[in-house]
């Protein structure tokens, strides 16, 4: 509040005081008899030396003077007697008891008295009694009364002088509450009977808030009371204007008995008057309910309730369709991958049990030294001396049959494997040409090589027909030996040596076990036969080895193990070799002795590799030239054999995915994740968009290991830009493209 709004507040209480006196009904302090009559005596001795104003400030007047009868009586003696005589006090006592009587007496009379006393003491008791009605006006505080729980709120005029007692019996009355149950509460604090107003620090013409409440709820409730009336008061408050001068104003006041909540603003500490910061005492407007009218307006709103109904309910289904579809996604991809882990196992219990490849073969040697590494363990744990000596020498001779029983496992695998690509490659080779034609038909051409292939892969099969009669077993012996009688040269004679020497043992009756060796001879040369380009042409596009024995001796390596001179292809080069020391086979023999170790995870993460590289058709050459070698280092050094983001540690599961997508792949730009991870990855824009920048340090410092290791590798890349092989590792590794489309053309005339 400002300086001015004090100043005016100031000047109304005086004002408002004296019209919250007739607005609101004071407390009766009942008195004597004697106090009664004096009393009364006075009132009609004031009302016949002072004029009737009939307005509302001398009713205001009346009402107050009668609230405080007591006080004025006995404050009225004592001023009269300093001021009078006692004989005249005698006789201003007498005059009082028959005042009543004689009032209209009395101002017939005064003019006849020309005694100078008696009319100056006549004034000195107006003087008095004005002096004490102003008094008592200023010993006036307004109280603002709120009955709890109910909330209503009284607002009455009271004296600060007088105790508590009067107020607390009271409301005692009005309430039908005993006095003694009754609570009084002033800014937090109880009020007692004998205290009053002025005690707890109230002023006069001061606003106090006095809570009243049951100390026994539930036996003397609080009720509200119905003591207001309908009709609206009007109070004249006194506003300065100027430097000494002032102006009435009229205010009309509205009755009500709520209790305003507090909406914000600040609270007296002392006296605990509360200044809103927000309120009005303006009457709601009441909206009368209306009954629903067929207008425009109305089947407007309810169209729109409707559609947004509708609108709700298709965004709500097409929600809860997008969660049963990714709840569907997410338990198919849950059962899909468990569905590869146990075709994992199967296939791996599979290739234990019927190893066929070399990598079978090394899966069982690691299972072998991982069973000898735990059956060490536990002898030398639970033996000593002599008992563990002989534990040693039983699990070696263990070991001894075990490797003995994979060597065998190994040549009938190695034998089956060789027919199949005997037969893969005859087959290869006596295949027809085919294309496929735009309306999506195969078109097949055999040549006259292809049907000379064909020719030689029959009597080829023929030959290693078993269980047949000895009449058969001629027929194709002359079939074979009429084909190669076409050339004459040292193979094609051998072979008619052989054949001859097996028709003649026949003809012997020697059994066909005996016969084996020698028919095991003729396949073989006859083999020979059919890989020569000379005899069967077609051979010429499938063999390995070049026909110009130069470009093969350019090839040609020494292997220090097993001092053997073999071409480049059997040897395993590495991005960081400097020169070739041992064979692939030497190798893999060490590896059997030694370590035994299994490279096929390591492997398999090397091939899918491959496989993300071909489909960004970007002419990456640095991650065809990668090696299992190459692959084992960076997993296992370089990336611990986890993933960088969910450290998952299983390699069947991981991905060695780019870790910039713009640039070519490389040791340097490279990182390793799970399946689900890299695919994410690579739907990423930017790598500083996904990763803090924490993760992207921790990366960039293991690419600058990678490369300082792989540092040979961009001069390797630079001298094989060209290099064919690089191309055909591409070509096998990318998608199967369809066959080349024949346009078939019309004739033109």
């Amino acid at each position: 509040m400002s300086e001015q709004e004090e100043d005016l507040d100031a000047q109304e209480v005086p004002d408002a005081a004296e019209g919250s006196a007739e607005a609101y009904p004071t407390i009766n302090i009942p008195g004597t008899s004697e106090e009664v009559a004096k009393s009364d005596q006075t009132e009609d001795n004031e009302s016949e030396l002072e004029p009737f104003d009939g307005g509302h400030g001398s009713h205001a007047e009346e009402q107050s003077d009668h609230g405080s009868e007591n006080i004025e009586s006995n404050k009225e003696e004592q001023v009269m007697e300093e001021v009078m005589p006692p004989t005249q006090v005698s006789d201003s006592s007498i005059h009082e008891s028959h005042y009543p009587a004689q009032s209209d007496d009395a101002t017939t009379e005064s003019p006849k008295q020309n005694s100078s006393d008696y009319l100056e003491l006549l004034n000195k008791i107006k003087a008095v009694k004005k002096s004490l009605r102003t008094s008592l006006i200023d010993s006036l505080a307004t109280v603002k009364v709120v009955l709890l729980p109910v909330g209503q709120e009284i607002i009455m005029p009271f004296n600060i002088d007088i105790t508590l007692k009067y107020f607390r019996d009271h409301f005692s009355h009005l309430l039908s509450v005993p006095s003694d149950i009754l609570q009084l509460r002033c800014a937090g604090r109880f009020l007692r009977n004998s205290e009053t107003l002025l005690q707890h620090g109230v002023k006069p013409q001061d606003i106090v808030q006095v809570e009243i409440f049951s100390a026994l709820p539930d036996q003397y409730p609080i009720r509200r009371l119905n003591i207001l009336s309908d009709s609206n008061q009007v109070i004249r408050v006194r506003v300065q204007t100027g430097v000494n001068q002032y102006q009435q104003v009229a205010v009309e006041m509205i009755k009500s008995d709520f209790h305003k909540p507090f909406l914000g603003g600040f609270r007296h500490k002392i006296t605990g008057i509360e200044y809103h910061n927000a309120g009005t005492q303006t009457v709601p407007k009441k909206y009368v309910k209306k009954d629903n009218l067929f207008s425009r307006d109305t089947q407007v709103i309810v169209l729109q309730t409707y559609y947004r109904r509708w609108h709700a309910k298709i965004v709500v289904e097409n929600i809860r369709k997008q969660k049963e579809l990714r709840m569907q996604w997410e338990e198919e991809a849950k059962l899909k991958k468990i569905a590869e882990k146990e075709e994992w196992k199967k296939l791996d219990y599979y290739r234990r049990h019927n190893p066929q490849t070399k990598d079978d073969f090394e899966l069982l040697y690691d299972a072998l030294e991982f069973w000898r590494q735990e059956q060490l363990e536990r002898i030398i744990e639970c033996y000593t001396g002599p008992k563990r000596k002989a534990a040693l020498c039983e699990l070696l001779e263990k070991e001894t049959q075990i490797i003995a029983s994979i060597g065998r496992h190994r040549y009938v695998s190695n034998m089956n494997n060789q027919e199949a690509v005997i037969e893969a490659f005859l087959s290869k080779c006596s295949a027809p040409k085919m294309w496929k034609k735009f309306d999506g038909k195969i078109i097949e051409m055999d040549t006259q090589f292809t049907i000379r292939a064909r020719e030689l892969q029959s009597i080829y099969k023929s030959i290693l027909l078993k269980n047949i009669s000895q009449d058969e077993r001629l027929d194709i012996l002359l079939t074979l030996k009429h084909t190669v009688k076409e050339h004459e040269c040292k193979l094609t004679r051998e072979i008619l040596e052989l054949i001859d020497r097996e028709v003649d043992l026949m003809m012997r009756r020697v059994k066909d076990d005996n016969l084996e060796g020698l028919r095991k001879r003729i396949a073989t040369l006859f083999l020979h036969y059919i890989k020569t380009p000379l005899f069967n042409p077609e051979v010429a596009r499938h063999l390995k080895v070049p026909p110009d024995p130069l470009k093969f001796f350019k090839k040609i390596y020494f292997c220090h193990s097993c001092q053997l001179y073999l071409p480049s292809t059997e040897f395993v080069v590495s991005s960081t070799t400097n020169y070739l020391n041992r064979c692939r086979k030497c190798i893999n023999l060490d590896n059997e002795t030694r370590k035994r170790e299994s490279f096929l995870k390591y492997k398999c993460l090397l091939q899918r590799l491959y496989y993300l590289e071909a489909d960004y058709e970007d002419d990456s050459m640095i991650a065809f030239l990668m090696q299992v070698e190459d692959i084992q280092y960076l997993t296992e050094n370089i990336w611990a054999a986890q993933s960088a983001l969910s450290a998952w540690n299983d390699l069947n599961d991981l991905v060695m995915v780019r870790w910039d997508k713009s640039v070519e792949w490389s040791p340097w730009n490279c990182i390793l994740l799970t399946k689900e991870e890299g695919a994410a990855h690579l739907r990423l824009t930017s790598v500083e968009e996904g990763y803090v920048p924490l993760f992207i340090h921790k990366i960039k410092h293991k690419h600058i290991l990678a490369k300082n290791y792989f540092s040979q590798i961009p001069v390797l890349s630079a001298f094989i830009l060209d290099d064919v092989e690089i191309a055909e590792i591409r070509k096998k590794h990318e998608p199967e493209t369809s066959p080349k489309i024949i346009e078939s053309r019309k004739p033109s005339f």
